[in-house]
């Protein structure tokens, strides 16, 4: 089984950037594809962001699109996302998952989970 860790949230300004980063360990890491969901308060988790075991196929929210971008390093084992135009709308605790296989909208079918890293856009 794989085990995630994320890094890289914070407190951004409306139309900042950040990137997040999340290291794989324990597992085949190109046995997986990944994503990233987010969990704003109240709110269900939703899906943002999936990337395929080669990264050479993606899928975005609607919500995101033209603005986040997933990339995965497969030597080092980690999988980003780079967030520009942040709006405050997008804060949220984010997490990356693991799906044997391809990636789901449908966090249900995720094999792992990390454990959050908060993003707080101000405006």
């Amino acid at each position: 089984q794989v085990q995630l860790a994320e890094s890289g949230g914070g407190l951004v300004q409306a139309g900042g950037s950040l990137r997040l980063s999340c290291a794989a360990s324990g597992d085949t890491f190109t046995d997986y594809a990944m994503a990233w969901f987010r969990q704003a308060p109240g709110q269900e988790r939703e899906f943002v962001a999936g990337i395929s075991w080669s990264g050479t196929s993606t899928n975005y929210a609607n919500s995101v699109k033209g603005r986040f971008t997933a990339s995965r390093d497969n030597a080092k084992n980690t999988v980003y996302l780079q967030m520009n135009s942040l709006k405050p709308a997008d804060t949220a605790v984010y997490y990356c998952a693991a799906r044997w296989r391809g990636y789901s909208v449908h966090p249900q079918e995720y094999d792992a989970w990390g454990q959050g890293t908060q993003v707080t856009v101000s405006s």
